[in-house]
């Protein structure tokens, strides 16, 4: 396994990130266990999860593997994550002191832990003021409850605005970044890497494998297809928008597919490579549903990823032609 620092701060972590959302969709506990064990023994040691993952469960199946002892969670950078509503009432959602505090003592309680290493804002809340924010994220650094704030699915702006309003309170602020990001989506390229890459901060690309579509999804026959986030997007998108997206990127697909037969490597493998070879780019979050997916990730950590490819690549799939503003206009 190879590791980095996570963004400007001294903490190391594995160059791939062990998501658990599919804990709540598919695992049965037994098949948490095995892989929660096995992305151990391969050297993973930055693990992502959430409170809003199966209403918590997630959360608890970690806690119980945590409690089996054996130095588990002292050998993990956990992140897990608050913003979404956990119950039907108001102030259970948000970022509000209150309910900072609130769903911070709810995970430590789930995952059976008194401290949270990466504890990350899964959304923009703007009606809650940044020094509201910090305010309450400094009570639980102080009290050891949490040690590194990090953000998911933020604007480029919502960085810059986060991290001054810390700098002027004294505070360490956002060290990472969380965003949709591969081969089909790029969009991130214009103002959020630009501003995580200025700020520090460390990017974790969630949905590597686009829900799937890179992994080889017009063959089916690579079965890493990220269950979890597809059926997510789905929900999001609406039903039968991941069959839409096949249909509306096919050329790109076929393209795509054919030049990863000419490399001899899986299309999977080839987009989290991708990833890794972006300089902004900290650790892809990996949603593994087998040992086998789990074990396989680890080829993407050894493909060299030329310039000649990464032109290619390029043509196949093309970005939105660099930062902002340069990609929509005069330089």
């Amino acid at each position: 396994m190879q590791y980095t620092n996570l963004g400007r701060t001294g903490l190391k972590v594995s160059r791939l990130c062990f998501g658990t959302m599919n804990f709540g969709w598919h695992e049965s506990e037994d098949e948490a266990v095995e892989l929660m064990n096995q992305a151990l023994e391969l050297g993973i040691n930055f693990w992502d999860t959430a409170d809003i993952y199966s209403r918590g469960r997630t959360e608890e199946k970690i806690g119980r593997w945590f409690a089996q002892g054996s130095g588990r969670r002292e050998k993990v950078v956990l992140g897990t994550k608050l913003y979404r509503d956990m119950e039907p009432w108001p102030n259970y959602g948000g970022l509000s002191a209150l309910n900072i505090r609130r769903a911070c003592e709810a995970s430590l309680r789930r995952l059976k832990t008194d401290y949270i290493d990466l504890y990350q804002f899964h959304h923009i809340d703007r009606s809650a003021p940044w020094d509201e924010i910090w305010e309450a994220m400094e009570r639980l650094v102080a009290d050891g409850k949490v040690i590194y704030a990090g953000s998911s699915n933020f604007a480029g702006w919502h960085i810059a605005k986060a991290n001054d309003v810390a700098h002027y309170r004294n505070f360490l602020g956002l060290v990472s970044e969380q965003s949709p990001y591969n081969l089909l989506e790029r969009t991130v390229e214009l103002e959020v890497i630009p501003a995580c890459q200025d700020y520090g901060l460390a990017f974790l690309p969630w949905s590597p494998l686009a829900g799937g579509l890179l992994a080889g999804a017009l063959q089916e026959s690579d079965k890493r297809l990220e269950p979890g986030r597809r059926e997510e997007q789905s929900m999001l998108l609406g039903h039968g928008a991941r069959e839409q997206r096949i249909a509306s990127n096919r050329s790109r697909l076929q393209q795509y597919e054919s030049f990863c037969a000419e490399l001899g490597e899986k299309p999977a493998d080839v987009a989290l490579a991708w990833l890794l070879a972006q300089p902004a780019v900290t650790a892809p979050v990996i949603g593994p549903r087998t040992l086998g997916q789990l074990d396989g990730s680890q080829r993407a950590l050894e493909i060299t990823m030329t310039p000649e490819i990464l032109t290619r690549l390029d043509e196949i799939f093309p970005g939105p032609g660099g930062p902002a503003p340069e990609a929509y206009t005069w330089e």
